[in-house]
């Protein structure tokens, strides 16, 4: 495993990393879910995304079980938490002051620990002024009970208002984004976040790095069962796979694996490598929910090196 810096900060975290999203709870349990942590962490991943969203909070008992479980140390890994959904009272969402306080209080009981690494504001809220959001972070810092904070899927101009927010009140700014990112959602990382890495070094955590499976090739023929299609939570999944945006999509992944064939790379791992290969990604958040693709899927980092500029370019050909 190598590790990245997160932006600019001292911080070390595995190019791959491994996330709960729609996996935890809905789709494996207690037991798998501390077979695929432990997998994870024997080969190097460092860092575990999650969020108070993930199954109503659900997903971070059965991580933090997990983690309790297998006994790691605490200065071993990194874990973090996304606050904005929190339940159905208006006290309980958005990004005010006290939901920001709250809800950490609420990760730290069901992730079983006492601070939080990375605390990401999980969306933007209109609803609340930026600055008191920036304010409530900073207060959770000099508490302890975070380390880092930042945001997800902020457009630039939100992110650049929170960055000049901090700097004239003397505020911990945000270190990090989580956007998505793959080879059919480019344009955040690409063009959009370019002056934020410019001018802060700011760190991304990017998700959805296979288009929820698109870029595994699995769906070019069918729609295999047992798979985040198939889930009733996230049937918007299955829509978007069956909506006429994506019939131009599906023809792209066949050439794709028609590639990666030609290659001799499996094309999830060519899609992933893709991903790494942008500078201004700092970790690269797997949601495998069985423990072959897992597997496979750290096994990414033994073909980097083939993933060359030539490669990259014939994959631009096909994607452009």
């Amino acid at each position: 495993m190598n590790y990245r810096r997160l932006g600019k900060t001292g911080l070390k975290v595995s190019e791959l990393s491994y996330g709960s999203w729609v996996t935890f709870s809905f789709q494996i349990g207690q037991k798998k879910v501390n077979e695929m942590l432990k997998i994870a962490y024997d080969n190097g991943i460092n860092f575990f995304d999650n969020a108070e969203a993930y199954a109503s909070g659900e997903s971070e008992k059965l991580m933090g079980k997990g983690i309790k479980d297998l006994g790691w140390g605490r200065d071993t890994y990194i874990v973090s938490s996304k606050v904005f959904w929190g339940g159905q009272n208006p006290t309980q969402n958005g990004l005010s002051h006290k939901h920001v306080i709250d809800a950490c209080h609420a990760a730290l009981n069901r992730l079983k620990v006492d601070y939080l690494d990375l605390f990401f504001c999980h969306r933007p809220d209109p609803d609340t002024p930026i600055e008191e959001t920036v304010r409530a972070m900073h207060t959770l810092i000099l508490q302890g009970k975070i380390c880092y904070w930042g945001t997800s899927e902020w457009s630039h101009d939100q992110i650049s208002e929170a960055y000049k927010i901090a700097e004239k009140l003397n505020l911990t700014p945000p270190s990090m984004e989580q956007p998505e990112y793959n080879m059919f959602n480019r344009d955040k990382i690409e063009n959009e976040f370019l002056p934020l890495f410019e001018k802060y070094n700011t760190g991304t955590t990017i998700w959805s790095p296979l288009c929820s499976g698109l870029l595994t090739g699995k769906y070019i023929d069918s729609s295999p069962k047992n798979t985040r299609t198939s889930l009733k939570n996230y049937k918007f999944i299955k829509d978007n796979f069956e909506s006429e945006k994506f019939i131009e999509r599906h023809e792209i992944v066949k050439k794709l694996k028609d590639f990666s064939d030609e290659i001799n790379i499996p094309l999830v791992n060519l899609a992933l490598c893709w991903c790494l290969k942008n500078k201004n990604v700092s970790t690269v958040i797997l949601g495998a929910s069985k423990k072959g693709q897992l597997k496979q899927n750290i096994e990414t980092l033994n073909y980097m090196d083939k993933v060359d500029s030539s490669v990259m370019g014939k994959i631009e050909k096909i994607i452009s």
